[in-house]
């Protein structure tokens, strides 16, 4: 059944309250499953400023199929204090049938009212809904599909002056360095997940001026119009991708709104009155873009470490840093009703307390000049902490003043091995590459494909079974999975020279038959038949395997 229709909501208000909600128009002609249905909202009432939750407040109070009860923030988009203004509520259910729902109107100078309750259908779709944490290994959609993430830090469109020695001019460049070129050329290459920031020089939504970003609007706006609509072309891009987004939300322009209570990052860990700010962020950023299942986690702050020490002789106070994300996600929590996946990074301090926080669903940590730790530290974090890990940025060098060309051999050995290190270790996003724009210039992200294709695999083989198997392989990096009865193995040779060399698997699993063996070259996607290798005494040994210095190989074992 298609449903278009205007639903007009008359308010039921006492005789001493005179804010009033008019009318309401579902501007969706269909309302479908895990997509955004526009509802268009007319009022009348007084404020300061209506992105202040404290001065004045709309929200969708919901009751699904089910019976679930969710409330929705909705945004301001126009009008006066006092006269007919328009608002917004962006809502993408998340089951199939009847919803009851109606809006509830608060305000400092008058009493709340709320609207006659109203219903609408909602049809299905051919959608998969929103990403949970399902496992160490996994992120699961609302339709019990699992995901991996196959990613990468793009972290940011062009600058107009950009502060790199040797690579200026090339992360100056607006026709190519843009989410228009970047993400669907990642998405071509297998890519499905991202990493990207708002601050003062992208997606700068709480910022008035000086951009270093030529895309952006100087603007006096409580929220920078111009990098609003380029946060709703974001949105709309990634879903027309089926890329998924890791959006750093950063502190804002803290300092900014109230320059003479909010002065340092101390405050703004510890103000009352910065954290209110940060928290109607938060409404807005909710109420605006919650509605797009393409946002699969909400991070709060890149290298809280950094900002903690940041060359200061005293650091910020640790418990003023816990207790910050404790509230604040717990906050988001009770804010966010599509309850997407929060998280927040360490550069390379940890914070003691920081990643046992019960409301923080997966913790991260970047890790620079030392790739060859990765896995090891997913591994240890994820069994201390028992939750997912995840490693947000990673790289054979950190230091943007250094000559990437003197070692680029070094730089891409680092981007591939890195992604193998990760679909080989109990992470639900393989680590991410940073320098961007470096390697798409060297032609790097056609690399994906492989370690895309082999990800799907091993979902497909595996249905979401992800068991390591201890390996033996002399000189070389060797990891293995047995996924049901598919088992894969990595293969990479770190020394200078070519290696001829046995590589043994202890199998504790039964195998009926001797097992297929294939050979899958990852940059040139090539797949070559092997033979066959027997299963004795719960051991498999592939013998004599040849790999140059330097080079990966993966191996697929599977049942004839």
């Amino acid at each position: 059944m298609r449903i278009a229709f205007i639903v007009t909501i008359f308010v039921l208000i006492s005789s001493v309250a005179k804010a009033q909600i008019s009318s309401a128009k579902l501007l969706s002609p269909t309302v479908e499953l895990y997509k955004k249905a526009e509802l268009q909202i007319q009022l009348k009432a007084e404020w300061t400023n209506p992105y202040l939750q404290e001065d004045i407040a709309l929200d969708m109070h919901i009751q699904s199929p089910s019976g679930k009860q969710l409330v929705l923030p909705c945004f301001y988009e126009s009008g006066k204090s006092g006269e007919l203004s328009e608002w917004k509520a962006n809502f993408a259910p998340q089951e199939i049938g009847t919803y009851n729902f109606y809006f509830k109107l608060s305000s400092k100078k008058k009493k709340p009212s709320s609207s006659k309750p109203q219903i609408v259908e909602v049809l299905a779709s051919a959608d998969k809904g929103f990403l949970t944490v399902n496992n160490n290994w996994t992120l699961k959609f609302d339709n019990n599909g699992l995901f991996r993430g196959i990613a990468e830090n793009i972290c940011w469109e062009s600058r107009d002056q950009d502060d790199s020695k040797y690579f200026k001019e090339l992360h100056e460049r607006s026709d190519r360095y843009s989410y228009d070129f970047l993400l669907p050329d990642f998405a071509k290459n297998g890519g499905n997940f991202f990493r990207t920031w708002m601050c003062s020089w992208n997606l700068p939504i709480d910022f008035s001026s000086n951009f270093n970003n030529e895309r952006y609007t100087a603007s006096e706006s409580y929220f920078n119009e111009s990098a609003v609509a380029r946060m709703d072309h974001l949105i709309h891009l990634a879903d027309s991708l089926d890329l998924y987004i890791m959006l750093t939300l950063g502190t804002g322009d803290y300092r900014g709104k109230n320059p003479n209570d909010v002065k340092t990052s101390d405050d703004f860990f510890a103000s009352p009155i910065a954290k209110q700010t940060y928290k109607n962020r938060l409404r807005y950023i909710v109420a605006r873009w919650g509605f797009s299942p393409h946002i699969a986690m909400w991070e709060f702050l890149n290298e809280v470490d950094n900002i903690q020490f940041n060359g200061r002789e005293t650091p910020i106070k640790t418990e003023d840093i816990v207790t910050w994300h404790q509230e604040m996600s717990a906050y988001l929590k009770e804010l966010d009703p599509y309850n997407h996946i929060i998280t927040t990074s360490i550069s390379h301090r940890d914070i003691p307390g920081l990643n046992d926080i019960s409301t923080i669903d997966i913790n991260q940590k970047h890790i620079y000049n030392n790739t060859d730790i990765l896995s090891k530290e997913i591994n240890e974090y994820t069994q201390k902490h028992q939750k997912p890990y995840i490693i947000g940025e990673f790289g054979f060098e950190w230091d943007w003043q250094k000559n990437f060309d003197d070692f680029s051999h070094g730089m891409e050995v680092d981007f591939k091995r890195g992604l193998w290190y990760g679909i080989f270790s109990p992470t639900p996003v393989l680590p991410m590459s940073w320098w961007w724009e470096y390697f798409e210039n060297r032609g790097m992200t056609a690399y994906f494909r492989g370690v895309r294709e082999i990800s799907d695999q091993m979902l497909d083989a595996g249905k979401g079974e992800f068991i390591p198997l201890e390996v033996q392989a002399g000189d070389l990096h060797a990891y293995a999975l047995k996924c049901k009865d598919h088992i894969y193995i990595y293969v990479y040779n770190p020394t200078n020279r070519v290696q001829k060399q046995s590589v043994s698997l202890k199998v504790p699993y039964r195998f009926d038959t001797a097992l297929a063996l294939t050979q899958f070259e990852p940059t040139l996607l090539t797949y070559e038949d092997l033979g066959y290798i027997d299963f004795k005494d719960q051991q498999i040994v592939l013998d004599d395997i040849f790999i140059g210095s330097k080079k990966e190989m993966v191996y697929i074992l599977k049942n004839k």
